[in-house]
């Protein structure tokens, strides 16, 4: 079994709303890692096509801020593989929707583990990780230590 990094690429946008804010107007931390382990259970099982868990956040790095009616942009891709876990890379960026302005806030790695019907851990494909991927983990691994 194999798949590439390509075929369980996933985006989501959200609206950043007063109710996602702290008293600074700026999104909370929580509600950012909430979005981000959703959009990597996703990826993932689009990955092994199986339930998943959130074995581990291996490193996550907040950047900048996101403020009321900011749109979130998350964006992520399984880049490593195990027997039965998933190394999943989440890069959340923000959007200006006056100006477009694009700006990076979060970077995130996790490890997913596939289930099966018995919630055991159970084998996913092998991932082929193409070049704009393999840079984009390693800039970022390299980039925020």
């Amino acid at each position: 079994m194999i798949a590439s990094a390509e075929q369980s690429k996933t985006i989501q946008t959200r609206l950043v709303l007063p109710s996602d804010t702290n008293h600074l107007g700026t999104i909370f931390g929580g509600t950012v890692l909430a979005y981000i382990d959703e959009i990597a259970a996703i990826c993932a099982m689009r990955h092994a096509r199986r339930a998943v868990v959130t074995a581990s956040i291996d490193k996550i790095d907040f950047i900048s801020s996101a403020k009321i009616g900011d749109i979130l942009k998350l964006e992520a891709f399984v880049y490593s593989t195990g027997r039965t876990s998933m190394k999943v890379f989440v890069k959340v960026e923000t959007e200006d929707l006056f100006t477009g302005e694009h700006h990076l806030t979060t970077t995130c790695f996790l490890t997913m583990v596939a289930i099966d019907e018995n919630k055991k851990p159970c084998p996913v494909p092998t991932v082929i990780v193409g070049e704009k991927e393999e840079q984009l983990v390693q800039y970022y691994l390299k980039a925020h230590r």
